[in-house]
């Protein structure tokens, strides 16, 4: 009882949050700070300076001939090196954020990017690319640019202001005290329209641009079908809907500030209204006008700096905001656990692959299983097919093999040993997978089948890319195996993309192959030439073939058949035709398929 009532640390965020993302550069930041606490400093000192030199000048005025040039020209040479003090220590201030920032922002892409290769396949497909691209682009990028910017900034704008009270307070606290009244006012009137409910807004703000951002993405990658349904933007539901949603909740919160803002920004810009009529009340009952005189102009002068001051803070305070929001929705995907990996590695004796009584769901603690109690072997050496009508579970047995994801119940082993004892590197080497949508990177189709394996030689890829028969067409392209796929004018059909794959594969020279769809697209020609690589790719593996073609798996050596997650038959393509089952009815509607044919008929 008394672990389950201690409390869990807090998680850290904005501030607190960059820092500790940014502690692997920790002096640096500290010297930042440090650089810009003295570039603050610096900042006021031609102000001093200004006053001295005014003092200097009242008190002989009107006899000129007893200025002390030598303590004007001294005064003068300590404003400008107050200038060029704050300019350098802040030069080399941001130089020292900017370098730690930007090791930061090399480890945190490589850090995020590593864990969202280990994070469950299922979450790519819930949170979508375009969340994912905007986390890695922006919202990473934003904590670069508030450890390089904004953070020095931030101890600035906490130095300049107490220097600023000091020196206001510590010449004539009269005017130091109407100086803070006009402050205090300005941040009132600001906060008059702060409802403390900026967290959450910016919470929104970063929900919008999100949703705005998945749905571009599936716009653009949706442009064929939009342009053949004559869609556009506007009836592209989902991208308007977001944009819509995006541009109201900006206009409602710039709106919300129409009154405040515009009335913080003229008060602090003319503190020196309220001088004005203390000064002169002040000067009614003075009777040292010298002195009078000389500390009336200076804070006519130095009223002119509070502004910036108070600029850079409410800057700064946005920025903050920003930086929380922005770090949250990175954390988010941070948190996401990571698939548990053993780091010992277990001798597998051979490549049968068993499931035993594996269940499996989606979404946690959902009732709807996309697999129940499934139990088969695929033995090593032979061809496993898995059939079914859509949604039966056939490509979430594939899924699983490769542990896209981990089983709710039951366990899946590979010569025995249960995949989540193998670690993740090693099931990898172990597993080669053609899927139906074959993705290929713009680079030279050399480095796209070398993906399979990077140590292959050149000769070992045109090796492979025969077996996969599509040593041909690569042969006849501009550059041959160093032409770059989506370069101007090379365009592979996708047969030609699926044998690419196929010969990636091949490189691989894995002991399971997991076979996807491969062929579910292809035209009569491109699956007899697909087909034909397959016999290369399959020889001596533990084959898993998933297919909606049953004429592909006639000759496997074992036939899976699932529907609705539920194993209902296996045995040979012969075998079970004579059961007269689920196998035997689609097996009749194929045929019937292959046999249709479009006819005319004249009324009668």
């Amino acid at each position: 009882m008394a672990q389950q009532n201690k409390k869990q640390p807090k998680a850290k965020t904005g501030l607190a949050r960059c820092l500790e993302l940014a502690s692997g550069h920790k002096g640096l930041v500290f010297l930042s700070g440090f650089l810009a606490a003295m570039a603050a400093i610096c900042s006021f000192v031609p102000y001093l300076s200004i006053y001295y030199i005014i003092r200097e000048i009242l008190f002989i005025y009107p006899d000129m001939s007893l200025l002390n040039v030598s303590t004007i020209s001294t005064w003068g040479w300590l404003a400008l090196a107050g200038i060029l003090g704050n300019i350098v220590f802040y030069f080399f201030a941001l130089l020292c954020s900017h370098i730690a920032a930007f090791g930061t922002l090399y480890e945190l892409k490589v850090a995020f990017a590593d864990h969202i290769m280990h994070i469950p396949l299922g979450y790519h497909l819930t949170l979508g690319s375009g969340k994912l691209r905007k986390i890695m682009d922006e919202n990473i990028e934003s904590v670069e640019k508030f450890i390089a910017h904004q953070l020095p900034d931030f101890v600035a704008s906490l130095v300049a202001p107490l220097v600023l009270v000091i020196i206001l307070l510590g010449i004539d606290w009269r005017y130091g005290v109407v100086c803070m009244v006009g402050i205090i006012l300005a941040f009132i009137v600001q906060f008059a329209g702060f409802n403390g409910e900026a967290k959450e807004k910016m919470h929104r703000f970063q929900t919008a641009q999100e949703n705005m951002n998945s749905a571009s993405v599936e716009y653009v990658r949706g442009m064929p079908e939009i342009k053949a349904f004559n869609q556009t933007a506007d009836s592209f539901k989902r991208l308007s809907k977001s944009i819509t949603d995006y541009t109201s909740f900006v206009l409602e919160y710039a709106l919300g500030w129409q009154n405040c803002m515009p009335a913080f920004t003229t008060i602090i810009n003319n503190i020196y209204l309220f001088l004005i009529p203390v000064g002169v009340l002040i000067g009614m009952h003075t009777t040292n006008f010298r002195e009078y005189s000389l500390t009336f102009i200076f804070y006519l002068i130095i009223v002119h700096a509070i502004s910036g001051i108070l600029n850079k803070i409410m800057f700064i305070s946005e920025s903050f905001t920003q930086i929380d929001g922005s770090v949250e929705r990175m954390d988010e995907i941070l948190r996401i656990p990571v698939l548990p990996e053993k780091n010992t590695t277990t001798e597998i004796q051979n490549y049968d692959i068993t499931f035993q009584d594996v269940s499996f769901s989606y979404e946690a603690d959902s009732q709807i299983k996309a697999l129940s109690h499934v139990s088969f072997l695929a033995p090593q050496g032979k061809v496993t097919a898995v059939v079914g009508p859509s949604g039966g579970g056939k490509s979430t047995i594939a899924n699983l093999i490769s542990r896209f994801y981990d089983v709710t119940d039951g366990s899946i082993q590979i010569g025995g040993v249960d995949i989540r004892d193998i670690p993740l590197d090693a099931l990898m080497d172990k597993v080669s997978f053609v899927f139906q949508d074959t993705f290929l990177f713009k680079q030279s189709i050399l480095d796209n089948i070398r993906m399979g394996n990077p140590d292959a030689t050149e000769e070992q890829v045109i090796a492979a890319a025969k077996a996969a028969r599509c040593h041909e067409f690569i042969d006849q392209l501009p550059n041959g195996y160093q032409t770059v796929i989506g370069s101007t004018g090379v365009h592979l059909s996708g047969g030609e993309r699926q044998r690419i794959a196929i010969a990636r594969a091949i490189v691989k020279d894995a002991p399971i192959i997991v076979l996807d769809e491969a062929t579910a697209f292809s035209d009569p020609e491109n699956e007899y030439l697909i087909q034909k690589a397959f016999e290369k790719l399959i020889q001596n593996k533990t084959v898993v073939m998933i297919a909606h073609r049953l004429s592909t798996i006639r000759n496997a050596d074992q036939i899976l058949v699932m529907e609705k997650g539920c194993l209902i038959e296996s045995g040979t393509h012969d075998e079970l035709l004579k059961k007269g089952g689920k196998y035997a009815q689609m097996w009749s509607s194929y045929t019937e398929s292959i046999n249709w044919k479009i006819s005319t008929g004249k009324a009668v």
